[in-house]
């Protein structure tokens, strides 16, 4: 079963980015906007991850499920991609919320 939650990760992914085609609501509507935001807090994470592991806080676990791939010293391939599923998710959620209460402000 190695590699089945880089597999999760990635099928949640794509399954984020058809609602945010399907709608419009960050890659679609600005993706120029939405790359950068999805980097800065990529960077604001992944710092946050060495920081943590330089100061003993994260270690690599010994899930089966996981590959055990290594970007850096305790710091799998998976805690990247869920990084950028993290970003995007937070990007379409308050996307869509916003849309959703602007709708609701109007109907009144």
């Amino acid at each position: 079963m190695s590699g089945l939650y880089l597999l999760a990760l990635l099928v949640s992914f794509a399954c984020m980015l058809l609602v945010d085609r399907r709608f419009g609501l960050v890659f679609w509507h600005s993706p120029l906007r939405a790359a950068l935001t999805m980097a800065l807090g990529a960077v604001v994470f992944v710092g946050w991850d060495l920081l943590s592991i330089a100061f003993g806080f994260y270690y690599l676990g010994d899930s089966p499920y996981m590959t055990h791939w290594e970007v850096a010293p305790e710091l799998p391939v998976e805690e990247l991609v869920f990084i950028a599923f993290f970003c995007h998710l937070s990007l379409v959620a308050y996307r869509g919320a916003a849309l959703l209460l602007d709708r609701r402000e109007r109907a009144r």
